[in-house]
């Protein structure tokens, strides 16, 4: 059978009007044209559609029947461009996000706010991920945006900066220098550290280190930890002190007290990673209001 949508959609207009030429205006046609394709449909079928006499037109049984059915064919056809054209546009579908723990601390929960609000029609799936395990499942197709620590650099995935924050200096609230609101980093010289382990951020590991090498002293690491909340509550504790990003000061703040760093202060990085091939219209507007949230940096 070669019934055409545009068929139904003639039929129904002529069934609806029961009137060829009101059908065909409101179709923008002329008569002749639409009587043919109405012709058409009905040998096609096989069964006469209309009663026509020169004063009236009636849809026959059959024709009842099918206006039915072609009005549910055309409401399906309807909703499924809308469903194709949504997708396009990245209203619809599954977006697979993974993040680091501290990314929550300060641009990542208005980014996913502001998504979920404008793209309430996507599902959304969060799950956190250390840097080195995003970047593994950016790779194998397992994931589709990461929220990581820089710096991350793979040569299949590409790497936007999100977000810059300088560290600040947390020690315990009983420490001789918590009644200060700064101090400068070489005040530390002798302190126990507690600091976010290389392997989990290199970038926060490393500035520090190298900072407190340029300022003449060699940092002494008590324990090593896989998150920040863990190294400040450990601060809390009582072992030692620790130089966290100042976005943590929104997070924990019982038994410990942030003390902003005079002079040379490490700085981290906050990235959003996907796969330079990825085409995904879902990926895209999810990088677009990451960048409407946080605009200026690249």
């Amino acid at each position: 059978m070669d019934t055409e949508l545009r068929q139904l959609e003639y039929f129904v207009a002529v069934a609806e009007e029961l009137h060829f030429g009101r059908a065909a205006k409101r179709l923008g046609l002329t008569q002749p044209p639409l009587s043919q394709q109405i012709q058409k449909l009905e040998d096609e079928i096989g069964v006469t559609l209309f009663d026509r006499t020169n004063r009236r037109v009636q849809l026959t049984h059959a024709g009842r029947v099918l206006l039915e059915e072609a009005r549910k064919v055309l409401a399906h056809v309807q909703t499924a461009v809308k469903a194709a054209r949504d997708a396009a546009a990245g209203r619809v579908g599954r977006l697979s996000v993974a993040f680091v723990g501290s990314a929550t601390y300060g641009w990542l929960p208005e980014v996913i706010r502001a998504y979920q609000e404008r793209h309430p029609d996507v599902e959304l799936v969060l799950r956190e991920m250390s840097t080195p395990a995003q970047m593994e499942a950016l790779t194998a197709g397992e994931l589709d945006v990461g929220v990581l620590r820089l710096p991350a650099q793979h040569p299949d995935l590409h790497v936007r900066l999100v977000e810059r924050d300088d560290c600040v200096a947390v020690v315990p609230s009983e420490h001789p220098l918590a009644t200060r609101s700064s101090l400068f980093l070489v005040e530390l010289a002798e302190e126990p550290f507690v600091l976010v382990s290389r392997a989990i951020w290199p970038g926060l590991y490393d500035g520090f280190i190298t900072l407190a090498r340029a300022l003449g002293f060699e940092p002494r690491v008590r324990l090593e930890v896989t998150e920040v909340q863990t190294a400040v509550g450990l601060v809390a504790a009582g072992l030692g002190v620790s130089i966290v990003p100042s976005a943590t000061e929104r997070v924990h703040r019982r038994d410990v007290r942030y003390l902003h760093i005079d002079g040379q202060s490490p700085t981290v990085e906050l990235g959003v990673a996907w796969r330079r091939r990825d085409t995904s219209p879902l990926v895209a507007a999810f990088l677009a209001m990451a960048e409407s949230v946080r605009p200026g940096l690249s």
